[in-house]
């Protein structure tokens, strides 16, 4: 199995000239290649329809830049910039695999991407979400859903790292999991999955394999 993932653009600027790069978590890297998964980094239009034609799926990962709000119609928090357009490629990626059906799954920041480009917006501010200590918080999750076929529990703890969250749901995604204060933490609409924490931090094989096994065929 062939599985794409789009690269984010970080600016580390104590590393001139070598400052501007295009990254992948490595864990991705270690749980993909356990899975015996084929990674296909996407970070160019260039020939794009050749390269998602290559891949069974698409994940969506993160970004400390985030949807500029522009998209759906706001604009940004005070403070807040968004020095690259990352989603003007995500869109692209995204409209190839949906024509194609094949599975998407958005996390964290990439699902907040999904509900934007299915015509949903978001909140950019929330408070007491970005744990960056490791702390977990719990949520609870729809028992008709995907994510309960994965853990097989109504609850469970995740991580936090983000301060935007889904404000207005797409139409055609479905909540099916929630945090204790009311936060949209997982979406689904068939074989599009977002998920507001990172299982790859968690190292939680387990959800990519039943993801792949369930959808990748």
């Amino acid at each position: 199995m062939k599985v794409g993932i789009i690269a984010r653009l970080e600016n580390q600027e104590k590393e001139k000239p070598f400052h501007k790069k295009y990254i992948i978590h490595e864990v991705y890297r270690e749980i993909l290649e356990q899975l015996n998964i084929v990674i296909i980094p996407i970070l160019s239009a260039n020939k794009l329809e050749e390269v998602t034609s290559l891949c069974d799926a698409l994940i969506l990962p993160g970004s400390f830049v985030g949807v500029d709000p522009k998209y759906y119609n706001d604009v940004p928090f005070p403070g807040k910039e968004y020095p690259y357009d990352e989603y003007k490629l995500d869109k692209q990626v995204i409209d190839l695999f949906v024509a194609q059906k094949k599975p998407i799954i958005g996390i964290c920041g990439g699902m907040q991407t999904l509900n934007v480009y299915f015509g949903g917006d978001l909140n950019q501010n929330i408070s007491n979400h970005k744990l960056t200590d490791g702390t977990k918080h719990k949520i609870k999750i729809d028992t008709k859903s995907f994510l309960y076929d994965v853990y097989q529990k109504q609850e469970i703890e995740v991580n936090s790292y983000h301060r935007q969250a889904i404000r207005k749901l797409a139409p055609n995604f479905k909540v099916v999991a929630t945090s204790k204060d009311g936060i949209v933490e997982a979406i689904e609409d068939g074989n599009i999955i977002g998920v507001q924490w990172h299982p790859e931090v968690l190292y939680d094989v387990e959800f990519f394999k039943k993801i792949f096994e369930t959808f990748g065929k």
